[in-house]
């Protein structure tokens, strides 16, 4: 079973560690995550950036782990 979660990370995050986030779940480093966003906010429009905020308030944050 693959225990894999997409949550915001706390510990590599810029704004609200979405990019960080995807970048850990998909095995990416977050620089190239941050990158692809960059880039397609100047060809897709603020689209992205919608998106950005849906994802802000949609995915949770990682658990802490004492």
């Amino acid at each position: 079973m693959n225990d894999k979660l997409l949550t915001r990370s706390l510990k590599d995050r810029m704004l609200a560690g979405v990019c960080a986030g995807l970048a850990e779940y998909m095995g990416l480093d977050p620089t190239v995550v941050r990158l692809i966003f960059v880039l397609l906010f100047f060809v897709s429009g603020p689209g992205i950036l919608l998106a950005y905020l849906i994802m802000m308030m949609i995915v949770p944050e990682e658990k802490v782990q004492a």
